[in-house]
């Protein structure tokens, strides 16, 4: 039989493959009882040999490392490793451009099965607030969730314990700095088992949230989005931007909420393995597509007037993320919530001023006119 480190090994090469996780998983991903690790946990690795590098993650896998190495064929522990490996270099990234402040580790574990870790960055120099959630989570649906998958037509039976499986990673960017966009980005993989039969599906997207309209940023995040979808498929990019265009609005004001990039929920085809690849490929875009961005602008000059805008703009982030976002008020109803992991989209500082309207031909009224009508960036 192969060694652990050797068949751990074999499960990241057997990875190249990306996945994809399915629409409700942002809830899964944010409730259970969790223990808070008394000092940060950083590049903390589940193998080290002398004949090969260690893998490093924010910290301990959820589930045991021998655990995924007896499973490593299945798509679980593809899954596990890989969201832990996109939250570690992430992380490691960002505290590259912060600089002395690093991410904040809490891994929580939930009673009834699996748990996750939220790292988060708050009051830095560059990053306001920045967080990246990983869970991992497994146990029965409620009602509510199954009438939920009803609703997407999932053919789930009503009144039965459903087992159920969930992984996801979510990352929510915040910058200080008001010409650097907010990023939000997730994605996902659910199965379930029903009469012994498992269904299964991958969810995600990226999207970005300026506040001050610079096209050629948005060019470069929806051209970077779209080579990624491109070696897949060339019908995801437009599929997917569209859906990115009508999932994030803020209906009762008539605007997106920001710029868009791509979204996609319920994805189950062709193959299990051919849409993990796909989804691997979305989330492996995720720092060229924003990072570039970040370091372009982060020494940009601004004001209180630039600040106030920024913080009406996040006013409607809010909005969005409690009244419309449906991973987010699937947990908010979901019994033994994680309020904390739940909420940690939201920015510190928010804004609302009665019957704000930008001055027509402003730099403010620019942004606001894309918000209300989508472009097609390419």
């Amino acid at each position: 039989m192969a060694s652990t480190t050797s068949r751990l090994r074999a499960i990241f090469n057997s990875a190249s493959r990306p996945l994809i996780v399915g629409s409700v998983v942002g809830a899964f991903i944010c409730y259970g009882t969790y223990k808070q690790q008394q000092k940060p946990i950083h590049a903390k690795t589940i193998m080290s040999t002398p004949a090969l590098k260690p893998i490093s993650f924010m910290a301990e896998t959820i589930t045991p490392a021998a655990t995924l190495a007896e499973n490593g064929n299945e798509m679980k522990s593809k899954m596990e490793l890989f969201i832990m490996k996109t939250q570690a270099e992430l992380c490691k990234t960002l505290e590259g451009i912060e600089g002395d402040k690093k991410f904040l580790v809490d891994r929580w574990e939930r009673q009834e099965g699996g748990g996750g870790v939220t790292c988060l960055i708050e009051d830095g120099k560059v990053f306001e607030r920045a967080g990246v959630n990983v869970s991992v989570v497994s146990g029965h649906l409620t009602a509510k969730a199954v009438a939920q998958m009803k609703s997407r037509g999932k053919q789930l039976e009503a009144g039965k314990k459903l087992p159920f499986f969930a992984a996801g990673v979510s990352c929510v960017i915040h910058p200080r700095n008001p010409m650097i966009p907010t990023l939000h980005f997730n994605y996902r993989y659910f199965e379930v088992d029903q009469d012994g039969e498992k269904q299964w599906w991958f969810g995600g997207g990226t999207d970005l949230t300026p506040y001050y309209l610079d096209e050629e940023d948005v060019k470069h995040f929806h051209g970077t989005l779209k080579k990624a979808c491109d070696k897949h498929n060339p019908k995801h990019y437009p599929a997917f931007k569209k859906w990115c265009d009508d999932y994030f609005v803020v209906h009762h004001r008539g605007e997106r909420r920001g710029v868009g990039g791509i979204f996609f929920d319920d994805l189950d085809t062709p193959t299990q393995d051919d849409v993990f690849a796909f989804v691997k490929e979305c989330a492996n875009a995720v720092i060229p597509s924003y990072v570039p961005l970040i370091k372009k602008h982060m020494n940009d000059g601004y004001g209180l007037k630039e600040r106030e805008w920024q913080l009406i703009r996040r006013g409607r982030y809010v909005e969005f993320n409690l009244v419309y976002d449906r991973g987010t008020k699937f947990g908010l109803f979901t019994p033994q919530a994680r309020i904390e992991s739940i909420l940690m989209s939201l920015p510190q500082c928010a804004k609302w001023r009665y019957k704000h309207v930008p001055v027509e031909g402003s730099k403010e009224d620019d942004l606001m006119k894309v918000l209300k009508v989508p472009k097609d960036w390419l």
